[in-house]
């Protein structure tokens, strides 16, 4: 009875190295194939692309006797906002979790505006500060340049 080794796999050549971050040639992807042939295929999208692109849809709406277009987020809302006048207990309650989740992520937004302004404004500071280092050393060398020309002219 023949005994199997380990090693069974195809021997490499011997000058290829094959090791940390350099695997057998046999077991490397090939040149133009990808790496997951079964993966996600191209163009499709994911349900955040397909339900913001159907929220911007245009649709037309009667208001007060006359038609407008407007888009279905907008329909929607609308149609929300005047349940919850109405009365509808539910509507109300998801018009107000609407309410503060859209103060709430201004309120991110200005944060973030505002930490932005004081990052640009200690970037700003760096670099009139570095200015103020550069023309001092040259003032000084051009200080120094004009002393050497006035000996040399006594």
């Amino acid at each position: 009875m023949e005994q199997r080794t380990g090693r069974d796999k195809s021997v490499p050549a011997p000058n290829s190295h094959v090791g940390y971050r350099s695997p057998p040639e046999a077991t490397r992807f090939k040149k133009g194939a990808s790496g997951n042939p079964r993966g996600r295929p191209k163009g499709s999208l994911n349900v955040s692309t397909v339900l913001t692109r159907t929220l911007r849809e245009k649709v037309v709406v009667n208001q007060n006797g006359r038609r407008r277009t407007v888009t279905k987020l907008e329909a929607a809302l609308k149609q929300l906002v005047d349940q919850a006048a109405a009365g509808n207990l539910r509507a109300l309650r998801h018009l107000t979790a609407l309410a503060l989740d859209a103060e709430a992520q201004q309120n991110v937004r200005d944060s973030q505006l505002r930490n932005l302004g004081e990052l640009d404004r200690d970037v700003m500071q760096g670099i009139l500060q570095r200015f103020q280092v550069t023309r001092e050393q040259r003032n000084s060398l051009q200080g120094d340049d004009h002393h050497d020309h006035e000996v040399e002219r006594c």
